[in-house]
């Protein structure tokens, strides 16, 4: 499953690839931006607030009711000695050290999805830095002997580009809401979080291939050792994530490291299925150090080179494997039969971490946000749309459309790309993920499928990837230039929110402001479909899932 259309479909419908990356980027870098100039001013009574950690004092603010902490070191740097090694706790400090605005972001290259690549006038985000393991902490009190749900958000971007810092990510409502404690995190990504050496550069490197992940569970042991005083409860903590981040918690559900460090989980629109084969990921490894100029006899030597010579040799092994599955293929976490000793839903649902309930689901639309730079494609005629299909499913395009035509009775040719591709790259190994966490038969799963439309843009993206995030948050005015943050956005964020909260505090998402929500079971398949008026159906498009399993040998 590729996240963009490959080389050759680019270039047969006269697409520049370049042009077409650039267009995708800037879209996705519209919608959640992670920069350290994204801190918000503080309300005028804002006043500072100081919290204790096992490395040192921090010095916060109180905000309209929130205590609010940003970049809090939960590791120490990743450059020099410590590059593609497993994270290592930070050092202490003396006195109260400043947490009023967001830490370093990790160097980020073009990695398929998103850049920055100056070539591609696509901006460098403000302050990267391998100095990146740092967390922001929203909390409604300090040490009061509670014991709130912790809720540790992991940012989208695939592997390869994002931050913990965007604005859509603002945990303040959340905490207020539901008297909860948020956390987002940032961590090591592409080349310097997910480069497998362990064949190439011997045990030392043993953790090179999942060090992006490691860091995740590097910073849910400082959650363990720190919350309580923050006001959480160490033994009540959900992990959530949407896009990468979902894919990042579902390869934490595979991880031995991270058992009973978390005991919920929420994947949104993140399909992990699979992960990086070590054969391919040594491969990918061995493209880096070519470029790199790098005898494997000497990795270590990887270890004293400027990090802006690394990115620069990791945009250009990208570019080499644009037609590339970047999730299976390329810079992402490895299965290395340590760190992840299986992918995480194949042949079934790992077993490492099975009794943890799971809360996951996609939207309906989830490619009209890929193409949203790309007007074309939402105004295609009936040939253009069947071209477009068969690139995806291949000769059974036809038996494929005529399915979704009987389905989706007045859908114009755009629409039906639309749905075709969102549940070829989303919709149906989401479902998938589901089935086979379901056929554990241990921790319980409830499964999703956000339908509601957003008006803007005169409602032309539908129900886009993303669209999950400001409604979980309670964000909807934050983020209104994507829910339009009316009424509709706002009541619809009332329900989803109180969920995704009573689903990190008990591990159910029913509230009695949905309808009610059974478990997922690949008998009934029941799924909450969120719209203004929600509901639940059994298998609510049931011919396309069994079109598009087909067609993805999901059996």
């Amino acid at each position: 499953m590729r996240n963009l259309p490959n080389s050759d479909w680019l270039a047969g419908r006269g697409i520049d690839r370049r042009a077409f990356i650039k267009q995708t980027s800037l879209a996705l870098l519209a919608l959640g931006p992670a920069s350290a100039a994204l801190n918000w001013a503080w309300a005028a009574d804002a006043s500072p607030v100081v919290a204790e950690t096992a490395f040192g004092k921090i010095r916060g603010v109180e905000d309209r009711g929130i205590k609010i902490f940003k970049g809090v070191p939960y590791g120490a740097s990743t450059a020099g000695a410590n590059r593609f090694m497993a994270p290592v706790n930070p050092a202490a400090w003396t006195g109260v050290r400043d947490a009023t605005q967001y830490g370093p972001s990790t160097p980020q290259g073009f990695g398929g999805v998103l850049s920055p690549a100056p070539e591609l006038g696509v901006p460098k985000l403000k302050n990267e830095s391998e100095d990146c393991l740092v967390l922001n902490v929203w909390t409604p009190a300090l040490k009061d002997g509670r014991k709130r749900p912790v809720m540790l958000w992991l940012h989208g971007g695939g592997f390869v580009t994002g931050s913990g810092s965007a604005p859509d990510y603002d945990g303040a409502n959340l905490a207020r809401r539901g008297d909860v404690v948020v956390v987002t995190i940032n961590h090591r990504l592409n080349a310097l979080g997910f480069t497998y050496l362990a064949e190439l550069g011997g045990a030392d490197f043993a953790a090179s291939g999942n060090a992006g992940m490691l860091d995740i569970v590097h910073s849910l042991r400082w959650v363990r050792d720190n919350i309580e005083q923050f006001g959480g409860d160490p033994n009540t903590v959900m992990v959530f994530g949407q896009s990468g981040g979902g894919r990042k918690v579902g390869s934490l559900l595979a991880m031995p490291a991270g058992k009973g460090l978390f005991q919920r989980a929420c994947i949104e629109s993140g399909p992990t299925i699979r992960l990086v084969e070590k054969d391919q990921a040594t491969k990918v490894a061995s493209m880096l150090l070519k470029k790199l100029g790098v005898n494997k006899a000497n990795v270590r030597d990887l270890q004293k080179l400027p990090v802006e010579k690394i990115m620069a040799a990791y945009l250009a092994v990208v570019m080499d494997m644009v037609d590339a599955d970047q999730m299976t293929e390329g810079f992402a976490p490895a299965v290395d039969g340590k760190f992840m000793p299986q992918h995480p839903f194949d042949p079934s649902a790992s077993s490492v971490n099975a009794d943890i309930p799971l809360l996951v689901g996609s939207t309906r639309t989830e490619m009209t946000l890929q193409y949203s730079n790309v007007p074309a494609v939402f105004k295609l005629n009936e040939a253009d749309m069947r071209l477009r299909v068969k690139d995806i499913v291949g000769p059974t395009s036809d038996a494929v459309l005529d399915v979704y035509r009987k389905a989706n009775p007045g859908a114009t040719p755009s629409d039906l790309f639309f749905l075709i591709a969102s549940d070829h790259n989303y919709v149906a190994p989401v479902i998938k993920i589901a089935e086979r966490r379901a056929a554990l038969g241990k921790g319980p799963v409830h499964l999703y499928y956000f339908a509601w439309e957003t008006p803007v843009e005169g409602g032309r993206l539908r129900s886009p990837h993303t669209m999950e995030i400001p409604f979980a948050f309670d964000n909807v005015k934050i983020s209104e230039r994507f829910t339009g943050g009316g009424a509709k956005a706002m009541a619809l964020a009332d329900k989803v929110s109180d969920a995704w909260i009573a689903f990190a505090r008990t591990g159910d998402p029913n509230t009695p402001k949905l309808p009610h929500w059974p478990a997922y079971n690949a008998t009934e398949r029941a799924t909450m479909v969120i719209n203004d008026a929600s509901k639940v159906a059994n298998d609510p498009i049931r011919e396309q899932r069994v079109a598009m399993s087909r067609v993805l040998n999901l059996a």
